[in-house]
């Protein structure tokens, strides 16, 4: 069989929109609404961290970083989103699907070790509240919270290059609403079993183990309350989780 010719696409189109025609202007006020909302409230969920002193804790610093994170997050996808609900040409230049296919993977991956060294936050607070202090001080949160966005640009690194080496022999629409790995792959006219390797070997590692380290986290934790004498005590301990708690379940959950 003749390989296919290779060439050298300058832009990819975005079909998600395609027979969507009808109802384009309400999705572009949803989607506006929303992303609005979401900018706003992160960002008085941040304000409010850095100005009042009572929140300079590891409990508010992890939850900064996961508003400012979800600001990034959020910004990657949607502004082009809703460019092209209100287009009708629907396209990405080839460096730009680059970039949104990196900066979104770093984000999802970041996301998903926050989360887990938020559990671990939670964990230690409530199971060894008299060591708090020693083993989650400034530092460590620093540390922490570095080690978290070091490892969502790693993960992004490897599947951004891995997936742009690949040839692509002149189909360039791209089937669904943003630049993604999944869609990229089947343009390709290469080989891409090892990216598909890499997908879900690095997705189990980066996704699915801090999701098995947050499941454990809150099962000391569950038990660990249920031993507090008092239900206000009790009460006290689950009302500093359901913030997290809530994050995690929208987040895994969609």
């Amino acid at each position: 069989m003749e390989a296919q010719n290779e060439t050298d696409l300058t832009e990819f189109i975005i079909l998600g929109f395609k027979n969507l025609k009808k109802v384009r202007l309400l999705l572009f006020i949803g989607f506006f609404i929303t992303y609005l909302c979401t900018m706003l409230w992160n960002a008085f969920i941040i304000t409010l961290v850095i100005v009042d002193q009572k929140l300079r804790t590891p409990m508010y610093f992890f939850l900064g970083n996961l508003s400012f994170l979800d600001i990034c997050y959020t910004s990657t996808t949607i502004p082009q989103m809703l460019a092209h609900l209100l287009s009708e040409r629907n396209t990405i230049p080839y460096m730009g699907c680059v970039l949104q296919v990196y900066f979104f993977f770093s984000f999802v991956g970041t996301e998903c070790l926050l989360l887990a060294v938020m559990a671990f936050d939670r964990y230690v607070a409530i199971c060894n509240p008299l060591r708090y202090t020693l083993l989650i001080g400034k530092d460590i949160c620093l540390q922490l919270a570095t080690a978290c966005w070091a490892g969502g640009f790693l993960n992004s690194v490897v599947h951004t290059t891995f997936a742009f080496q690949l040839p692509f022999c002149g189909d360039n629409r791209i089937d669904a609403f943003y630049c993604d790995i999944p869609p990229l792959l089947k343009l390709s006219c290469g080989d891409t079993s090892l990216n598909q390797v890499l997908l879900l070997s690095i997705g189990l590692f980066i996704a699915w183990t801090p999701l098995v380290c947050i499941l454990l986290s809150y099962t000391y934790i569950i038990s660990t309350v249920l031993k507090i004498q008092s239900s206000e005590g009790r009460q006290k301990a689950f009302s500093t989780c359901s913030s997290h708690i809530t994050v995690v379940l929208l987040y895994y959950g969609s």
